[in-house]
């Protein structure tokens, strides 16, 4: 008996280890979680970063003067942390495009300023141009016949005006426990493939709508702001190659402003509006490009995981927390990084995307570059909406050899809001993981995994491509009710304790996975989906 017990104790004693060492690799409360939180918290300069990106620098148009301006500062500030090999990664984009000056006002029947914004990438004015309104909604094609011969020399208000809306929430908050439950479902994958000539159409929409006001003669469009309170966006990305530049002058109206206007077309006489609209072109760089920036780590076959977030932004405000909040916090979990001097076993890699806003072009581009491979698609003079939709269609997809090196990519592009968990993006094997490393950060408030899929940012195409993609859970403040797109996306929306938080499990969630024993479990490579319903008629009658 004293020998089964002596037996017992000395197998004991060899699994310790074993087990320990799993813990230390495997487990959210490693040694560096003390030392992450410190510095993090009491050395942040995270704060310092989003101000020069938003104050200093200011909205981030993708290969704008502004855009490169702030690929060349990120990269300054990467090397300053002791990063290796940072370097701006090119692709193919287009033309860059910015805003010299723009007026917009009512001359009649009383004199009024508007509040307004060019439309991205559509031309200026060449001065000033005054004229009547008249109010003409373009949704679909089919809606040219109705307004034909009736738009030369006016300014057309393209948008159906509606009564307005007053909030019936309030436009900052914050996710409840009943909030964070709502998002652990699980939702089953859909391919429709007979939406695919529809979801053409919507894309080809603007190029048919420009050359029809140009043909009848119209001098400027003019569209509602989708938000009430005084918010305008002037969003637009399906102009910026070259040859597909727009001929007729596009601007946002405020909603308030734009419903004004319709009323007194309605009650008549119309209304005369002047726009002067000035912008500029750049064309002297066609590439944008992507900062990446690397911590090396110690085992060269290990492959590497990754953290990004967009750079660019659209120029109705500062880009504030879409996205320097996301670039700011990638920054300063580098920084945080490479001030504790970790070595990880798999290099940790920080990418700051450009052209996010005009189609996840960065990230695309990266995938398609070092990743995966995927079918041609024939150009011709398809815009980047039609490209999408074709390249979602295109099958099969091949993996490059750069694909197994992947381990795990983190997003962040949903505002400033604090981290309250993570999506596993209906990964169920990584839950029980991204579980225990958040568990030293419940009492920050981020302990929720949740299986939902998130879309829409830069973790989409690795997802696409069959490669551990994840976005964080975030507290949605205002940025959905105020900041996103608006010209009210500016630093006063930052909240400094959240970008902190988000910074810190940053860190923690890339040196756990950096260190890990094995890489994190990957989905099943795609391969072409069977039709969801195979039995289902599409309605083509709003096309």
């Amino acid at each position: 008996m004293r020998h089964v017990l002596a037996a017992l104790l000395l197998a004991s004693v060899a699994v310790v280890p074993a087990n320990a060492q799993k813990s230390a690799s495997d487990k959210g409360a490693s040694a560096e979680t003390g030392r992450i939180i410190d510095e993090g918290l009491n050395h942040s300069e995270v704060m310092q970063t989003a101000q020069y990106l938003t104050d200093r620098i200011g909205g981030r148009m993708t290969n704008s003067p502004a855009m490169r301006e702030a690929e060349k500062w990120t990269q300054e500030q990467f090397r300053r942390y002791g990063l290796s090999n940072v370097r701006a990664d090119p692709f193919e984009f287009g033309r860059g495009w910015s805003i010299v000056s723009s007026s917009v006002r009512m001359t009649s029947p009383r004199p009024i300023a508007l509040t307004a914004i060019p439309v991205a990438w559509t031309p200026g004015t060449n001065g000033a141009v005054s004229a009547e309104v008249i109010v003409a909604p373009l949704r679909k094609a089919r809606d040219f016949d109705t307004w034909r011969g009736k738009l030369a020399g006016k300014i057309v208000l393209i948008t159906l005006p509606d009564n307005g809306s007053e909030p019936e929430t309030a436009p900052f908050r914050r996710l409840s426990s009943e909030d964070l439950g709502k998002l652990d479902k699980f939702e089953q994958p859909k391919y429709t493939p007979d939406s695919v000539e529809s979801d053409l159409k919507q894309a080809r929409f603007a190029r048919e709508m420009d050359a029809f006001l140009k043909q009848e003669g119209a001098l400027a469009w003019v569209r509602m702001a989708y938000r009430d309170g005084k918010l305008v966006h002037g969003t637009g990305s399906v102009a910026f190659r070259t040859g597909q530049t727009p001929a007729v002058p596009g601007i946002e109206l405020a909603a308030e402003d734009y419903r004004r206007l319709a009323r007194l077309a309605k009650a008549g006489p119309a209304p005369v509006i002047s726009i002067d609209s000035q912008v500029k072109w750049h064309d002297e760089d066609l590439n944008a490009y992507n900062i990446l920036a690397d911590i090396p780590g110690s085992d060269p076959a290990a492959g590497y995981v990754m953290a990004g977030a967009h750079l660019d932004s659209w120029v109705a405000g500062d880009g504030a927390t879409d996205n320097a909040a996301g670039s700011a916090v990638i920054m300063e979990a580098a920084r945080i990084l490479a001030k504790l001097g970790v070595r990880p076993k798999r290099t940790i890699r920080f990418a700051l995307w450009s052209g996010e806003e005009q189609g996840l072009r960065g990230s695309l581009a990266y995938v398609g570059k070092y990743l995966a491979n995927f079918p041609p698609i024939e150009q011709g003079g398809i815009n980047t909406r039609e490209e999408a939709i074709l390249l979602r269609q295109a099958w099969p997809i091949t993996p490059k050899a750069g694909h197994k090196d992947l381990g795990a990519y983190f997003n962040m592009d949903n505002g400033s809001g604090r981290f309250r968990g993570i999506y596993a993006e209906n990964n169920p094997a990584v839950v029980p993981i991204f579980k225990d490393w958040l568990a030293p950060f419940a009492s920050m408030g981020a302990n929720t995994v949740a299986i939902g899929k998130t879309g829409a940012t830069d973790h989409v195409y690795m997802q696409y491509v069959g490669l551990p993609g994840f976005q964080f859970i975030q507290d949605p403040l205002d940025y959905g009710s105020r900041t996103h797109h608006s010209n009210a996306d500016t630093f006063d929306h930052l909240k400094p304790e959240d970008l902190r938080q988000n910074a810190v499990i940053l860190a923690s969630m890339l040196l756990n996975a950096a260190n890990r024993a094995e890489g994190l479990p990957r989905p099943p490579f795609p391969t072409k989906p069977t039709p969801t319903d195979p039995f289902g008629y599409r309605d083509d009658r709003d096309d």
